[in-house]
C-alpha cells in the first residue's frame, strides 16, 4: 500500500478542519436584554439597568504587609506540592490555577512568595503577551477564608478549547506543573505542623 493511504479499502485520510471561534466586543450602549416568560415579553433591560463592567476593576498591587515581611526565613526549600494542593482549568483562552495551603500555617508563606510575578515567570513559555494590552499576563486573587490563592493566566492556552493545537488546550495540567515550583528561603515548616 502506498504512503498516505489508509486501511485496505479506505483510501486517503480526510482533511479535518481546525475550528477557531472569533471573539469581538459589542458596544454595551447597543445591547438590550429581553426577558421572556411563558412566551411573553416580561421586561427589557437597557444599558443603565445592566450590571456589566466596561473595564475590569483596577489591579491592586500585591501588598506585602508588615506581618508578611516579618515572617521568619530559613535554609529550607520546598516544592509547592509539599505545602499546597492545586486545581486548574480554563475559561476561553485563559487558564485558572487554584492553590490551597495544606495547613493554615503555610498560607502566609505562600502569600508572600507565590506572587503573580513568580507564576508569570514560571509559565512564561506558555504565555502570549499582546503588545497593545496593558492587562497583566497573570493576576492573583487571595482567598483567605480557605487559605488559598487563585491565579488567572491570560492568553495561555493557544486559543483554548478546539482552537488550540496544544496537547493540553484546557490547561488541566497547569496545576500539576505549578506543584513542581520551588519555594526557597523558608524555615522548617514541617516541624511546625508535626
Amino acid at each position: 500500500m502506498a504512503p498516505g493511504l489508509t486501511g485496505i479499502v479506505g483510501g486517503r485520510p480526510r482533511v479535518s478542519p481546525v475550528l477557531k471561534p472569533f471573539f469581538f466586543l459589542y458596544p454595551k450602549s447597543k445591547l438590550q436584554v429581553h426577558i421572556h416568560m411563558d412566551g411573553e415579553l416580561v421586561e427589557t433591560l437597557q444599558e443603565d439597568d445592566l450590571f456589566l463592567l466596561e473595564t475590569p476593576p483596577p489591579r491592586e498591587a500585591e501588598k506585602n504587609s508588615n506581618e508578611l515581611q516579618d515572617l521568619p526565613c530559613g535554609p529550607c526549600r520546598y516544592r509547592l506540592e509539599e505545602l499546597a494542593y492545586t486545581r486548574s482549568g480554563d475559561k476561553g483562552d485563559s487558564a485558572n490555577i487554584g492553590v490551597i495551603a495544606r495547613h493554615p500555617l503555610f498560607y502566609p508563606y505562600l502569600k508572600k512568595l507565590l506572587t503573580a510575578g513568580a507564576v508569570e515567570g514560571y509559565f512564561q513559555h506558555l504565555l502570549w503577551r499582546d503588545s497593545d494590552s496593558e492587562a497583566p499576563a497573570v493576576t492573583r486573587f487571595e482567598l483567605p477564608g480557605i487559605f488559598g490563592l487563585n491565579f488567572v493566566l491570560r492568553s495561555s492556552l493557544g486559543g483554548g478549547g478546539v482552537a488550540s493545537l496544544r496537547s493540553d488546550p484546557q490547561g488541566k495540567a497547569f496545576g500539576q506543573m505549578l506543584l513542581d515550583y520551588q519555594i526557597k528561603g523558608l524555615p522548617d515548616l514541617k516541624s511546625l505542623v508535626d
